[in-house]
């Protein structure tokens, strides 16, 4: 029998979910009040999944044309609010699900990021984790005054530098620095807060961070890895990873060089969870699943330039200036995801641009899963026995009630009465629940 496995949702952006399209009720007038992410939160955790991880960005897109017509338009990851608000709100609505915020290192000091996320996990009574990401757009980096990123393997580098900055914060209180003794007036002991006195290539502060202790130590670091640094750096420093990889194989192949680094680290790989991204479409039959696999190919089909301006979002790559209908020039490159292109290229494979797009991501994702509850359920085992862990992240392309309730109450159960989930959390931590299978 398989053993169970990990679940989370990746939510794309605090911001107008699904605009345009079915099953969204009034979210083009509602979404300033985050009602559909709270519930959400209640109903991802009444499903017992590990966390929400809140994906961001911080500017208006204007990579396909030269324009934000497209994405103002079509409310392509715009308007998006702050996820460390949305991030806080969700927390007091729950009580054991992580809740994992982005937030890029090149648009906060390393104190500022180190107090927020400290200050979110001590509210949230430890259950917050951190999507560590270095940015990838020029656009976003001249919002804060850069004339643009820094070249992808250096951002890593600086990232190095920027985790072991907020560590040492995160470290600046010892474990039983809090003391509250009402008797004798002390609130805390001061030969347990330490100044940090960090001077680095890239940064330096002194601390301690006055915020106080965070409950977890340390927030849960997340990360999505994907080119050669990148999985060096999530290797590193990831408690858990997200990552599209195509297929069994790759699914085993990426678990395995992660793994690889992180032995090389001196890491436990156990110490890591990798869940790779799902899609799953599900029907009370399988006629219905694969009916409303055919509906959502032909709305993919509909959306190429609106998908194209999306993908062009994160890869900085304007595809309006190409021929839809010749394949992509060999000599496009990117400072963005390095990792997206080149799946895209796999993809490709001679093919147009067009064609491309109509298939790359539209129906699924690591694995293609589309039945009823239970055949999703057990296809979901099968592979994760194949692939050795560590589970899965639901990667919707938007959100709406329906889809949450088909997943919570039809597919979760199906995966329970399969002793492939948990039936309740076994800690109160985020980073115990996460490590306690």
């Amino acid at each position: 029998m398989s053993k169970p496995f990990h679940l989370a949702w990746f939510l794309q952006g605090s911001s107008a979910q699904a605009w345009g399209e079915a099953w969204t009720g009034h979210i083009g007038s509602s979404w300033m009040q985050p009602e559909l992410f709270l519930n959400m939160a209640r109903s991802l955790e009444r499903a017992c999944f590990d966390y929400i991880l809140l994906e961001d960005s911080s500017y208006v897109g204007e990579s396909f044309g030269d324009s934000t017509e497209i994405y103002l338009k079509n409310a392509i990851a715009v308007p998006r609010q702050d996820p460390s608000v949305v991030a806080a709100l969700m927390t007091q609505v729950t009580s054991r699900i992580g809740i994992v915020p982005t937030f890029g290192t090149y648009a906060y000091h390393p104190y500022l990021l180190a107090r927020l996320v400290a200050t979110l996990d001590q509210v949230s009574g430890g259950r917050i984790g951190w999507n560590a990401v270095t940015g990838s757009s020029d656009f976003a980096a001249m919002n804060f005054g850069m004339q643009g990123m820094p070249e992808h393997d250096l951002r890593y580098d600086m990232a190095d530098e920027y985790m072991e900055v907020c560590r040492g914060l995160w470290g600046s209180w010892e474990p039983g620095a809090l003391i509250a003794d009402r008797k004798n007036g002390i609130l805390v002991d001061h030969t347990k807060v330490h100044a940090v006195n960090y001077q680095g290539r890239f940064y330096s502060t002194r601390g301690p961070l006055n915020s106080g202790p965070a409950p977890q130590g340390q927030p849960v670091i997340a990360q999505a890895g994907g080119s050669p640094r990148g999985r060096k750096f999530a290797a590193a420093h990831a408690d858990t990873i997200v990552v599209h990889a195509k297929g069994v194989e790759a699914m085993k192949a990426y678990r395995d060089d992660v793994h690889k680094h992180m032995k090389a680290q001196g890491r436990k790989p156990e110490d890591c969870k990798i869940l790779f991204l799902i899609n799953p479409i599900l029907g009370e039959t399988m006629e219905e699943a694969q009916e409303r696999r055919k509906q959502r190919q032909a709305i993919a089909m509909e959306k190429i330039e609106e998908r194209l301006a999306h993908f062009g979002k994160v890869t900085n790559i304007d595809f309006g200036q190409f021929d839809l209908d010749k394949p992509l020039p060999d000599h496009v490159t990117t400072n963005g995801h390095q990792a997206n292109l080149e799946q895209f290229r796999k993809m490709a494979n001679g093919r147009s641009i067009r064609e491309t797009m109509a298939s790359f991501n539209a129906v699924d994702l690591s694995i293609e899963l589309v039945g009823t509850p239970d055949s999703v359920a057990a296809r979901m085992g099968e592979v994760m026995q194949e692939v050795g862990g560590d589970g899965y992240l639901f990667s919707m392309p938007n959100v709406n009630r329906r889809t949450l309730a088909e997943i919570e109450d039809g597919l979760v159960p199906a995966l329970q009465d399969r002793g492939l989930m948990r039936t309740a959390y076994e800690h109160k931590h985020f980073r115990d629940n996460l490590l306690a299978y």
